[in-house]
């Protein structure tokens, strides 16, 4: 273990700004999260420089109000963990300088963390479980399966060449008429519709490998609704659920096969002794995905680990897990931020930019 030694994670790398105090122990002290859904709302997405100002802003308070949760004074930080890439240029300026600042201030270890790793070791924190294990990371803007070898050690074995699943949500439920983040809407939408009624595609079922593909399925959709409209014209409530439950099938068929793949591949180069799926990512919080990963997971004979909601969001807490654990590869690494920063260095990029940088 890494000791009892207490951390502070900053987390600020798109829209949500977090501060969180956690113990060597796995032991969450406390965990502070301001959104910023009620800001980018009016555009449909999430805008670069209102999110850096909102750091900026929140930050001291986010780490005050931290504290107050915990019981703590400033002084009992023993260490600080902050996201220092993949995300916003803005975003991981405002961290990464406060907590510069704050690590000066205080005297003590200042550490970056990258933010998939923080999602990719999340179910150390909360479950303990031990290397190698398979994890699937799903959210707004990175979707890819990596083999978890180590605290810095990952491998990644497939990912998106597009969109990421939470990009092609908030697409959707632009395309629908519906509000932002998207994920939501679309899935509450889709509880009442026809998965069957419009035939989307499942891009890239049709080859071997792992790697996915999302922004095709998000252009059927558009296409087929424009058809609808011009016959009948205009897009009926029906029309919108059946839409959205297409759609969410589709993702759903997708993830499944690719996941059984991935399980597979996973399975035949580690044998691990004890087999471990493990998702995070806000698109983990939709629960027809989860009962389609839990059941391929089941059929593979791998325990499903999904994080709680709270912990599969963007957060602070798995920033200062993340920060213990790779404390010792992390001590001299330099402190700079980093809008695309792959965790498998040595893997090709994959295509596309997305929300959060690159893909992979």
């Amino acid at each position: 273990m890494p000791g009892a030694r207490i951390c502070l994670g900053l987390e600020s790398s798109c829209d949500e700004t977090a501060a969180a105090l956690v113990d060597g122990e796995r032991r969450i002290l406390s965990s502070v999260v301001f959104g910023q859904a009620d800001m980018h709302a009016p555009f449909g997405g999430v805008v670069p420089e209102i999110a850096a100002r909102a750091h900026a802003e929140r930050l001291d308070v986010c780490v005050a109000e931290a504290l107050v949760q915990a019981g703590l004074q400033p002084s009992a930080i023993d260490a600080i963990a902050v996201t220092a890439g993949p995300g916003l240029m803005g975003g991981l300026l405002s961290g990464v300088l406060f907590a510069k600042g704050l690590a000066a201030g205080l005297a003590c270890p200042l550490w970056p963390v990258n933010h998939l790793a923080g999602h990719a070791l999340t179910p150390r924190l909360t479950d303990g479980i031990a290397f190698p294990y398979l994890m699937l990371l799903i959210s707004g803007g990175h979707c890819q399966f990596l083999a978890v070898e180590g605290p810095a050690a990952y491998r990644r074995l497939g990912s998106t060449r597009d969109d990421a699943p939470g990009e092609a949500f908030d697409k959707v439920a632009r395309l629908l008429g519906l509000g932002f983040p998207g994920g939501p809407a679309v899935e509450q939408l889709a509880t009442a519709g026809d998965p069957t009624r419009f035939a989307l595609p499942r891009p890239l079922l049709d080859q071997p490998g792992i790697d996915m593909s999302f922004s095709g399925l998000k252009t059927a959709l558009r296409r087929t609704r424009d058809e609808l409209v011009l016959a009948q014209g205009g897009l009926w409530h029906r029309d919108r659920q059946d839409l959205a439950a297409g759609f969410q099938a589709a993702v759903a068929d997708v993830l499944g096969e690719k996941t059984r793949r991935a399980l597979a591949v996973f399975e035949a180069e580690y044998a691990p002794a004890a087999p471990v799926l493990a998702v995070a990512g806000g698109v983990a919080a939709n629960r027809a995905l989860g009962a389609a990963l839990h059941a391929v997971a089941k059929t593979a004979g791998f325990a499903a680990l999904v994080a709680p909601l709270a912990l599969a969001t963007d957060n602070a807490a798995m920033i200062a897990w993340a920060g213990l654990e790779q404390a010792a590869e992390m001590a001299d690494a330099p402190l700079i931020a980093r809008p695309r920063w792959p965790l498998d260095t040595a893997a090709a990029p994959m295509v596309g930019s997305g929300r959060k940088g690159a893909k992979a």
